[in-house]
């Protein structure tokens, strides 16, 4: 157990180690370095994370994280409206922007069916993709999921939601390994695996 001088540092270093992958080793040497510079950086920091918090805004299309209304993705009008990739969160997005292999529009879910935690069909972003789909001019559906049993239980649900509109109904091609997470493979494996990507009832 640390023993601090003072209960501002930490009370800085427990919040700081509330982050993802910050154990409180690294929370500390983060507060100590905040300390050892001009109270500028502190200040900058503090506003840019207050600033983002509150005044984030989710696409109302594809529930993208956006400055405005509707993403920069989205509005963009060279992008092509008629392939929309779904994928399970924002981190996705940018793995697969990063591989300049897909000039469609996106569709986040907002995470993947699983029972185990408690997580169905209606805490995800599915019927909002339904609407998307029977209201545009969109000819195909990419599913870019992880390849792990939730990952395949949620594509087989959006397929079976999407079935009798009559598009394309596409996963992207398995050069990512079973259990791979997408935002962690490389970005011309996943570039591939969008450009060969594969008719999803074949897989059946």
């Amino acid at each position: 157990m640390n023993h601090y001088s003072s209960n501002l540092v930490e009370n800085a270093v427990n919040e700081l180690s509330r982050l993802p992958g910050i154990g409180r080793k690294t929370a500390l040497r983060l507060a100590l370095h905040l300390l050892k510079k001009d109270i500028s950086v502190s200040d900058a920091l503090g506003s840019a994370i207050v600033k983002m918090r509150n005044d984030i805004k989710f696409c109302k299309h594809c529930h993208n994280i956006s400055d405005s209304e509707v993403c920069e993705i989205c509005a963009n009008p060279k992008r092509n409206g008629e392939i929309i990739c779904v994928v399970e969160d924002i981190r996705d997005v940018m793995a697969i922007e990063n591989t300049g292999q897909f000039n469609g529009l996106y569709h986040i879910l907002g995470g993947i069916i699983s029972p185990m935690d408690g997580i169905g069909p209606t805490d995800l972003h599915i019927e909002s993709l339904v609407q998307r789909v029977e209201t545009n001019r969109v000819k195909e559906v990419i599913m870019a999921l992880s390849t792990t049993i939730e990952g395949d239980t949620t594509i087989f649900y959006v397929f079976k939601k999407l079935k009798k509109s009559g598009i394309n109904f596409t996963t992207i091609a398995r050069g990512i390994s079973v259990g791979d997470e997408i935002e962690y493979a490389d970005e011309v494996t996943l570039g591939r695996s969008i450009v060969n990507r594969l008719p999803y009832e074949s897989s059946l």
